[in-house]
């Protein structure tokens, strides 16, 4: 009989299979042997990857990291702890929808959005021309990017109070259980049983299955056993065993009906996996956003650091000039004096200048790797950048319309946009159907079976003084699991029914506050759609007027540090000849430094201010 039910049970769940569709998603834990035990046992997720890429030991030649641009971003891809941190979130994704599948309610997954260090700055602090240049590189980030601190990218999704009708679960479930009892009751009288006291004992078992369909309907099919031992002397079978196959199935007609009702957290999660995604890319823009801007204040420090070299040679140079002349007798003892503190105060620009540029190394080469940055291998290397900034003869011009176009279709926060609000349009759907009453169909249907041997008891009460009268059972009845098999698929004693479940709240007042709220939200999604696209727009414009505003500083800092050069070399020229004085020519060394930090600042400003552009649009990853 057993045997015979495990044959249906399988057919069920294989019909209630092809229904549903469902199927494990690809990125979550595979079971190892290939059993069905191992449903139930814990699956153990890959542990993370503490070692860098092969790719960062071929870079490193000599102590130095040889780095371009574009190795440094394949570097932050393949070892940034961000990215690896956001390379899990799709995997949580396809686990919500794995729970949606079953019917349960999806539990969201983390969508922030980390922005990369700040670094030490590049040389945008110097002052000369007019002003000062300040290349901060974390606002630029933040306004095209839309990055601030501690801002995240929510996904929309069923919450844990999802409103609607509940979604019955589509995992089908094994039900039963085994017991055995044993009862004692006196009897009033002896005419029904035979005697006063009825004692019986027996085995009860069930086992059945249980299945939700996406549809709205539930179903349950089961299988239950009794056999039961009694004193009852009227009892033609004893031992007798009962039994019976059962089908019920619910299904609603009304609030719960329908694939697009019950299907909603699957669509939804189906949606939230590809937000997942969109997050992970978005993190990637990030991080190549902030490599990059890393990179060029790396470029623009070691710039700062020849500067601050060549001020030196020229401080070093005047020195031994005036050394010179004040044996001879040309100059006063206090210009060599002045030259000397120059000289002093160059060596200390120089310095601080190296110390800032190994600082900028430290955070890169943390950014790019894996390992701690206090590790010999890392401690030691020396990032040397092999890139170089070179604008081009002229800015190419894009019209501000298809720029809008090609970010509308590259950059990640606007498809999330839009799976927000089709998701917050799907929990309307559920929420809709729930004001309608609770209207169900049962139907159910059943068949029964008894077999057993002939009671030996007699069929009188001992000492009454009647006679014997022979037991005549019923011969279908006499017998053991075939004979009862028989009985219930041959359904010789069926039972069945249909039935309406009716319940209309009178108010319906959650159900209208839940439809009221979800329709708001779906308000809020299309708002923050159009908000979306003002403030696309606007970064964009903004990305090039800075860019435009950096180009035309790093002109004119080029053109002025041309004619500090110029200016330097005349009033040396004068000074040799006794027409200048020692100051001046120091005053003259100091501006033309500052004018060479300005154009060094005013380069990498315009290069970050290219990447803005080019994140502004989406472009980093293609």
């Amino acid at each position: 009989m057993l045997l015979c039910f495990c044959y249906f049970v399988s057919s069920f769940l294989a019909w209630g299979q092809t229904t549903t569709g469902e199927r494990l998603p690809a990125g979550l834990p595979r079971p190892v042997d290939g059993g069905s035990l191992a449903n139930y046992r814990p699956q153990p997720a890959p542990e993370p990857r503490r070692v860098d890429t092969d790719r960062l030991e071929s870079l490193i030649r000599a102590g130095s990291l040889y780095l371009s641009l574009r190795e440094a971003i394949l570097l932050a891809v393949e070892n940034n702890l961000d990215i690896e941190y956001q390379r899990i979130t799709p995997f949580l994704a396809e686990a919500d929808l794995l729970r949606a599948q079953a019917g349960g309610i999806a539990r969201g997954v983390p969508s922030s959005v980390r922005e990369g260090p700040s670094g030490t700055g590049g040389a945008g602090q110097a002052t000369g021309i007019s002003g000062t240049v300040s290349s901060d590189s974390n606002a630029l980030q933040n306004q095209v990017l839309g990055l601030a601190s501690g801002t995240s990218v929510a996904l929309a999704g069923p919450q844990t109070t999802a409103s609607g009708p509940a979604v019955p679960l589509l995992d089908p479930a094994l039900v039963g259980t085994l017991g055995w009892n044993r009862t004692n009751r006196p009897q009033t009288n002896t005419f029904i049983t035979g005697t006063n006291q009825i004692t019986q004992s027996g085995f009860t078992g069930d086992l059945g299955v249980q299945k939700g369909f996406l549809f709205g309907g539930q179903a349950s099919l089961g299988l239950d056993a009794a056999r039961q031992n009694t004193n009852n002397l009227r009892s033609d079978i004893n031992p007798a065993t009962t039994g019976g196959l059962a089908l019920t199935y619910v299904q609603p007609l009304l609030r719960g009906f329908g694939r697009a009702v019950n299907d909603r957290y699957i669509r939804i999660a189906n949606n939230n996996r590809q937000v997942s995604d969109l997050v992970f890319e978005q993190q990637v823009i990030s991080t190549a956003f902030a490599v990059t801007r890393l990179y060029w204040d790396l470029v623009s420090l070691r710039g700062q650091v020849a500067v601050q070299r060549q001020t030196l040679e020229l401080s070093e140079r005047l020195l031994k000039e005036n050394i010179q002349k004040e044996e001879a007798g040309v100059v006063a003892p206090m210009d060599v004096v002045r030259s000397r503190a120059e000289v002093a105060r160059s060596r200390r620009d120089l310095t601080v200048a190296e110390t800032n540029a190994r600082q900028q190394e430290t955070v890169l080469k943390d950014y790019l790797s894996r390992g701690v940055i206090d590790s010999p291998r890392l401690m030691t290397v020396r990032v040397v950048p092999t890139d170089t900034i070179t604008p081009p003869a002229q800015d190419p011009v894009t019209p501000l319309q298809d720029m809008v176009a090609t970010a509308r279709k590259r950059r990640p926060e606007v498809a999330q946009a839009g799976l927000q609000a089709e998701n917050a349009r799907i929990a309307l759907q559920g929420s809709r159907n729930g004001l309608l009453p609770q209207l169900n169909l049962v139907v159910n249907g059943r068949t029964n079976a008894l077999v057993g041997s002939v009671s030996t008891l007699p069929t009188t009460v001992p000492g009454s003084g009647g006679g014997i009268t022979v037991r005549n059972p019923d011969p279908s009845f006499i017998g053991g699991l075939g004979t009862g098999l028989g009985q219930v698929f041959g359904a010789r004693f069926p039972d069945y029914g249909a039935e309406l479940q009716l319940s209309i709240p009178i108010w319906n007042r959650v159900a209208r506050a839940d439809y009221a709220r979800d329709q708001l939200a779906v308000r809020q999604q299309e708002i923050r759609g159009i908000q979306l696209e003002k403030q696309m727009r606007v970064e964009i414009v903004n990305a090039q007027i800075a860019v435009e505003q950096s180009r035309a500083a790093w002109e004119a800092a080029q053109e002025a540090r041309s004619f500090q050069e110029l200016s330097l070399e005349a009033e040396q020229e004068r000074y040799r000849v006794g027409v200048s004085t020692n100051y001046t020519v120091i005053q003259y060394q100091r501006d033309l430094a500052a004018a060479q930090q300005l154009e060094v600042a005013a380069l990498a400003d315009y290069a970050q201010g290219e990447c803005g552009v080019a994140a502004g649009v989406g472009g980093f990853v293609g």
